[in-house]
């Protein structure tokens, strides 16, 4: 059996609450990931405590989709 053909490096830095940066070795930029919406309600975020950012949930249902 042949070794993995591809391995993904990735880099998650918590930065309180919901918000994470996650580096990504394609991605010059890191990606900013928190809550929004019914995702901030289920865990109990005001919507002033952090400002509405993409989920890793939302990214993980695109790239099953795509």
């Amino acid at each position: 059996m042949a070794g993995p053909s591809y391995i993904s490096r990735v880099r998650i830095e918590r930065l309180g609450g919901p918000e994470r940066l996650a580096y990504l070795s394609s991605e010059k930029e890191p990606i900013m990931f928190g809550v929004h919406s019914e995702v901030a309600e289920h865990y109990h975020v005001a919507p002033e405590q952090f400002p509405p950012r993409a989920t890793t949930l939302g990214y993980v249902v695109a790239a099953a989709r795509g």
